[in-house]
Formats: structure tokens, sequence, C-alpha cells
């Protein structure tokens, strides 16, 4: 069985001789951390593809998808932002369609880039409050595995190419504040906007 330090709420297995999926419980909601903190800033590990199915990977996918649901403000979420220094982010599944189940995306590489590119206003849950200008492709390819450990191939364009961006940035140690022309913080009221909405995301999700 794995040891759960990796995250800020108390992470439960329980297991047979086959994987049940359904029997791995996160308990609280993990806590994302923020820029200054070591994972956020080294490159992130591949992850054996032999090792994706197993209880430990599972379970750090189920941790980042209900840390991703605490965030309203959230479009997807890097295994670093909840110090877990491994090569998978998950985006959520509004970004391709209402109802659409959240997508994992393990050892992901840009196979293709465009050469077009754009300025594009970009956040992080690991910069609270501050949004900025950067410069990313208008298309990429990006090949992955799934979390059922089946390799993919998958075009994008606009939001979800800027997303596969940002995120494999994560995964390489860089935030976007590394590479924002400009930036600047929300006004307090907005801060207070945003918190309400966290903490009545939070609630909905320990119920």
């Amino acid at each position: 069985m794995p040891k759960e330090k990796h995250f800020g709420g108390k992470l439960v297995i329980t297991s047979r001789k086959k994987t049940n999926y359904d029997s791995i419980v996160v308990m609280n909601i993990p806590t994302i951390i923020q820029q200054g903190q070591e994972p956020l800033h080294k490159k992130a590990d591949s992850v054996p593809v032999s090792e994706i199915v197993s209880t430990n990977t599972q379970s750090v996918i189920i941790a980042m998808k209900k840390a991703l649901a605490g965030e309203p403000d959230g479009v997807a979420i890097a295994a670093p932002q909840i110090a877990v220094s491994k090569r998978i982010f998950v985006v959520a599944g509004f970004v391709f369609e209402k109802g659409h189940p959240d997508v994992v995306f393990i050892n992901p590489e840009i196979t293709k880039r465009s050469k077009k590119t754009e300025l594009m206003e970009e956040g992080c849950l690991s910069v609270r409050y501050i949004y900025g200008q950067v410069k990313r492709h208008k298309n990429v390819t990006i090949k992955a595995y799934t979390e059922n450990g089946e390799q993919i191939t998958r075009g994008a364009g606009g939001l979800l190419a800027q997303i596969f961006q940002h995120e494999i940035d994560h995964l390489d140690g860089i935030l976007f504040v590394d590479k924002a022309e400009e930036y600047e913080e929300i006004s307090d009221k907005e801060k207070e906007k945003l918190d309400n909405k966290r903490n009545d995301a939070k609630k909905s999700i320990t119920k």
C-alpha cells in the first residue's frame, strides 16, 4: 500500500487482489500549492507505462480531479500543483462539452506547433489572483497516455491548445508568470467574489 504523504487531505486506499478503483477514496480536498514551493519549479518525472493503472497513480488522478472540482475558475490542473512531481494533467470536462467527464493526459508531449502565435490571457490556480498575457501557439498536437494506459494523439486549437501548453509548462517547472509579457493582480472585490465561489464549490464536494 502506498504512503499518502503528498496531499493536503488524507488519502485512504483499500485494495483487493484486483484493483477496484471504486474503493480508492480521497478524504478532504487536496491542497493546491502556490508559487515558490519546490514541486512547481522543477521538471516532473514521467510515469512508467506499466504503473499508469496502478493504485498509486490512480489515487493521484482522483486527488487531482477532486482538487480541480473545488476550483470553479479552474479549467485544468497538473500533478505538481498538488505537490506530486509526476507528468500528469487533467482537463475539466466542461472544456469539451457540458457533462463531459474530466480528461486525463499522462506523459504528454507536444509533437506539432503552429507557426502562428497570439497573446492570450492566463491565470493559474498556483498563482492566485494574478492574470497576464502569454504568447501561445494557436494550434498544437500532443501525444500522451490516457488514465487507462492507452496511447493517444490529439490536436487542439483555441482554449484547449492554450491549456495543453500551460499544463505542459507546469510539468517542466514553468509558471505562466515566467513567460508573461505583462500581468496584474485583480482587485480586492474580485478576490472576495472568487473566494466565495471557491468556498461554495468546496462545500458542495464535501457534502
